[in-house]
């Protein structure tokens, strides 16, 4: 038996309120490193290590599924760890990890030191953002949540990329690694600088193991599903096939096993309660789908058509980071100062990336970075005004016995929504690209003029350059098949860069039609009892307590 931990505020000046925060952000922004590292230096760290594409996959697949499950975890540890002490130890697990992983190359070792990477980095995320809403009034949450995401969202999905490639090019792979462990160091000083949420003890409760390990099977199921179908040309190969349903049915047996089991479950599902939660649940899969979508698709296009280095692809997204910020920054200023209701920027960000997808779709052999920066400006734009507003959603109405399970669970929902994106990407990629080189091959004919006129023009180059005249022809073809292949792939990005705008011209009806439902159902269930009335309408006693002006403590 354990005993569960509940935090009660207590009072401190603002310098350690500030050093609080600055020590999560930077916890976070640990994870945005070490969770982007194999984006750009999957070659060089794939070159060392001798492994095949098969084997390197398992670096990819155990961070991630091991962060989903540190994501489903959290919540419980939540309740019999001081807060900031699972924080902290979290951080330092994370340093000691990428510390590590910039002194050997050998694949085990690597393989094991991602797991307790993506485990310790699904719970600092977890438990930080839970912290924030614990720790400081619900009044300041749009500004502090807007810095979370500066660490947590905004680092991997700009700044990562670009200190990165700069790292590739200069120096190598095991720099990307080894410069986590300062900023650990750094986040975990600043937090042991202050003092965290005074732990008050509740009834004690066993942990869920059986639920535990069930929903970590079926996460890493699904994680390699999600991460190896389209290169094992999904169900047409067994092991796809298998952890597809082994998958499925762990996640069956959890959901049965939580509802069956009374009193220590695992996550708490009463956030769901709240139609908000649920609705932002819901909109945190797409979200997930365009926000690693995109990320995925940008710096790909730029290194495998435009044949940028690392360091140019990393810089290519960090102009966006600063309009990302901005937008985070001008959506908690409305929030916070002008009252406005978190619904109103969701249309403006889903506009945004929209247009800048549409505008990306656009894109050619012969763009550069200046051909693309107006619409990768837009979409961090749209980002920015789309991932707070969800945020506030999600976890305003919930209350502290539930919070930590909420952020957990839409955590998760983001991932997957995101491994899902990034899949759905990859497969049409692969597939438009040998659809697109029958057809554009099937116009290439010797006996076409303009064929045959660029056929005897790339052989009067190649001759006047040195190359033998009997090998010079055959030279010539070939390059005339590399352009057709190069082409193909210019338009197979296109299509998948139309498909994500496509997700939410989609999407959006669809989810205005769930919110209308959601709602309505809401309305009927507290028109049937008038305590579901009361349940939903009154305020729970921490957020009671929060209108009596108080300092945020550290």
């Amino acid at each position: 038996m354990t005993t569960a931990v509940m935090c009660l505020p207590c009072r401190s000046t603002p310098a350690p309120s500030a050093l609080l925060m600055a020590g999560i952000v930077l916890a976070a922004l640990t994870e945005a490193i070490a969770s982007t590292v194999l984006a750009l230096g999957r070659a060089d760290i794939l070159g060392d290590t001798y492994a095949t594409p098969d084997e390197f996959a398992w670096l990819d697949v155990g961070y991630t599924a091991c962060k989903m499950i540190g994501f489903v975890a959290a919540p419980s540890l939540f309740t019999r760890i001081n807060p900031r002490n699972l924080i902290i130890a979290a951080t330092l697990v994370m340093g000691t990890a990428c510390g590590l992983a910039a002194f050997t190359a050998r694949l085990d070792v690597l393989v094991a030191l991602r797991i307790l990477q993506g485990l310790s980095g699904g719970i600092l995320l977890v438990g930080g953002q839970a912290l924030i809403f614990l720790a400081y009034p619900r009044s300041q949450q749009p500004i502090l949540q807007a810095l979370f995401a500066m660490g947590s969202v905004v680092a991997p999905a700009t700044i990562a990329p670009a200190l990165q490639g700069w790292l590739l090019d200069s120096h190598s792979w095991t720099w990307i690694f080894f410069g986590v462990v300062p900023v650990a160091l750094t986040a975990a000083g600043l937090l042991l600088m202050v003092d965290g949420p005074a732990p008050g003890k509740t009834t004690s409760r066993p942990f869920d193991w059986l639920g535990f390990s069930l929903i970590s099977a079926a996460l890493l199921c699904f994680t390699y599903v999600l991460s190896q179908g389209s290169r094992w040309d999904w169900f047409e190969e067994s092991r796809i096939l298998w952890s597809t349903l082994v998958g499925t049915s762990a996640l069956l047996a959890f959901l049965g096993q939580q509802v069956l089991t009374d009193g220590h479950r695992l996550l708490d599902f009463t956030a769901f309660r709240s139609d908000d939660f649920t609705f932002a649940f819901i909109v945190s899969f797409v979200a997930g789908a365009a926000l690693f979508g995109s990320a995925f698709l940008i710096p790909s296009f730029a290194v495998s058509v435009l044949a940028f280095t690392p360091t140019d692809a990393g810089l290519l997204l960090l102009p966006s980071g600063a309009l990302f910020i901005g937008a985070l920054l001008l959506a908690a200023f409305l929030f916070q100062f002008r009252r406005s209701a978190p619904f109103a920027t969701v249309p403006f960000g889903i506009l945004m990336i929209m247009v800048a997808m549409w505008m990306l779709s656009g894109s050619t052999s012969q763009s550069g970075a200046d051909d693309m920066m107006g619409a990768i400006l837009l979409r961090g734009l749209g980002l920015g005004f789309l991932f707070l507003s969800i945020t506030l959603i999600a976890f305003s109405p919930l209350n502290n016995s539930n919070l930590a399970s909420g952020i957990g669970l839409f955590n998760t929902g983001r991932q997957l929504g995101g491994l899902m994106g990034v899949a759905g990407l990859q497969t049409l990629i692969e597939h438009n690209v040998v659809a697109n080189f029958a057809v554009l091959g099937s116009h290439v004919t010797a006996g076409a003029p303009v064929i045959g006129e660029r056929l005897t023009a790339t052989t009067a180059m190649l001759v006047a350059k040195g190359m033998d005249a009997s090998a010079a022809g055959p030279a010539a073809m070939s390059l005339l098949g590399r352009a057709v292949a190069g082409q193909s792939t210019v338009i197979a990005f296109d299509t998948a860069f139309n498909a994500v705008a496509l997700l939410f011209v989609i999407a959006a009806p669809l989810l205005v039609t769930v919110k209308i439902g959601l709602h309505r159902y809401a309305k009927a269930q507290a028109a049937k009892s008038p305590r579901t009335i009361e349940f939903h309408l009154k305020r729970s006693p921490e957020q009671e307590a929060e209108k009596i002006p108080r300092q945020a403590f550290g």
